[in-house]
């Protein structure tokens, strides 16, 4: 079983965004290859482009040296390729067989053999026997199994069609170390099966652990490829981050508080625990932008959903204060609490009804029963001058604004309350960069005012420009506290990896000059986010990480 893909100079756009402009990749039979990089590095754009679900804009994939071009995951199936999705791809209302078998059921007579389909899925669960609950067998519905049971199913599902090549997406994510330790124990397994792997991981250690070789996005493009044996942790995030930021502390787009020891403590965390969250102690004060930083999925919505009341935990909480443990979201709004989440179309707004509506869904009862509805539009007005909000008229449906003025909606209906504690998760996602700096200048204003902010953003030049403090989370805890001269990119991409403190703090552009192969993407200097011109451009609809 053997298998050659090659990856060269592939370009993807989304609009007018590049998430791919020079990626290239190499894998054969019998290796595993990492394919890492930062935030927004491209990964997850040239996994998809793999896998079929993206088709490239520019460059070729040559499977087994001959040029393929992949309109659809079916045609890179049956091209003997698999991609276990960290997103899971899962089916809840169906069984474990039918989710694994999907539109591939073994026949006999013309109709599903069910007795074969049971007996082979029963085989495959049998590879992580020991490592989860009873409760994962053939006639088991997923929607009822714990997520990292559903992640095996994903494993499980992707070996079933017995491919060629397998692209390990942010697989062992949900994954306790007795399944870690079995899954790469398949993967060796692989290898001497002639099996080729793309191993896609922000884990260091799970990086050297496994991968023969590597290779390095950064901005869309590869940098660096070669041997694991002829590198290290430092020279890796080297790699990653643009030298002119390497050492660099970014320029603050708003004076650091100085002496932070003067303001109000506004929440004290200790020991918060939910099924993601390991244990997190925070601190955060009034007028403070505290920073959550990290890779996507580590931990952080789950910080901010628990705080909020939307999500149960344990640990200690404290506002004001004031011991408090908030079982609704209403309880901490009550607190003066409030949440930007982080999917404004499922979680911030109801997009048929009005602006109006929709600014004043946290704040009806502010204006009496009977309803004042003159105050209301008055100060649903006021707030929408104070965001510049582009729109024909308050009665018009929120579906009718852009992608930027709709998230001031999300953010505007906060305002009306005056929060004391103001909770944001990810809120410039798919946003222009001119809304972006109108976003950064009310924070600062909100600071200035004394509002404390914890600001979670898979941006990490945001956390960088905006930020006094930034905490990163790796693994459901708080690998790392950045501030001041410790706050650099190379820093924040280190601790995000779970790269060991030897790591950080050092200069990683010393990476250059070593065996590997090292391409330079143009460098430039890094500036904190700020005014970058106008326009709006909408999300594409795949992740670009």
């Amino acid at each position: 079983m053997s298998v050659s893909l090659s990856a060269r100079n592939v370009v993807k756009r989304y609009g007018g965004v590049v998430a791919l402009s020079d990626a290239n990749l190499d894998v054969h039979s019998g290796e595993v290859v990492a394919l890492i990089g930062a935030n927004g590095s491209g990964k997850s754009t040239l996994s998809k482009i793999i896998n079929g679900v993206v088709v490239l804009d520019g460059g070729q994939l040559l499977l087994d040296d001959k040029p393929v071009h992949f309109s659809s995951p079916q045609t890179a199936k049956q091209m003997g390729i698999a991609t276990v999705f960290q997103e899971l791809s899962l089916i809840p209302q169906m069984t474990v067989s039918e989710n694994i078998w999907l539109t591939r059921e073994p026949l006999r007579g013309g109709l599903v053999d069910h007795k074969n389909v049971r007996l082979r899925t029963e085989e495959l669960v049998a590879l992580f026997e020991g490592t989860h609950k009873f409760s994962l067998h053939p006639d088991s519905t997923v929607d009822a199994l714990p997520p990292d049971e559903k992640q095996i199913i994903e494993v499980l599902k992707a070996l079933s069609s017995d491919p060629r090549l397998i692209i390990l997406d942010e697989a062992t994510a949900s994954l306790d170390s007795r399944q870690v330790q079995r899954l790469f124990e398949l993967v060796a397994s692989w290898k001497q099966q002639g099996k080729a792997v793309v191993f896609v991981s922000h884990r260091m250690e799970e990086i050297f652990r496994i991968a023969d070789r590597f290779s390095v996005l950064r901005n869309g493009k590869t940098v660096g490829a070669g041997l694991m044996k002829e590198i290290t942790e430092r020279e890796l995030v080297g790699l990653m981050v643009e030298k002119a930021t390497a050492t660099s502390v970014v320029q603050r787009q708003r004076q650091v508080l100085k002496k932070n020891g003067d303001q109000k403590i506004r929440l004290e965390v200790h020991d918060l625990r939910t099924d993601l969250l390991k244990g997190v102690d925070l601190q955060l004060r009034d007028g403070e932008l505290l920073g959550i930083g990290g890779l996507k999925g580590q931990g952080q919505r789950d910080l901010l959903l628990a705080l909020f009341g939307d999500l149960p935990y344990t640990g200690s909480v404290v506002v004001s204060g004031e011991a408090v443990h908030f079982k609704l979201p209403r309880q901490a709004i009550e607190k003066g609490i409030a949440l930007v989440p982080g999917e404004r179309a499922k979680e911030g707004l109801l997009y048929i009804r009005s602006i109006l509506e929709n600014l004043m869904l946290p704040s009806w009862a502010k204006f009496g029963i009977p309803l004042h509805i003159g105050k209301a539009r008055q100060a649903a007005s006021e707030v929408s001058n104070e965001l510049q909000l582009i729109m024909a008229g308050l009665e018009e449906p929120v579906s009718s604004l852009s992608g930027g003025n709709a998230q001031k909606v999300v953010i505007g209906k906060w305002l009306l309350r005056n929060p004391k504690l103001l909770l944001l998760d990810d809120p410039t996602k798919g946003v222009d960069v001119g809304t972006k700096a109108e976003f950064y200048r009310l924070l600062a204003r909100l600071c200035d005012n004394g509002t404390a902010i914890l600001f979670y953003s898979s941006d990490d030049e945001e956390l960088l420009g905006l930020c006094d403090r930034v905490l990163v989370m790796h693994d459901g805890v708080i690998r790392s506290e950045l501030s001041g001269e410790s706050l650099t990119k190379s820093n924040l991409i280190a601790a995000s990896l779970g790269a060991s403190n030897a790591s950080l703090h050092e200069d990683p552009s010393s990476a250059a000059g070593h065996t590997y192969e090292r391409r330079d993407a143009d460098e430039s200097s890094t500036a904190a986010p700020g005014p970058a011109g106008a326009g709006e451009t909408d999300p594409p609809s795949e992740s670009m990480e």
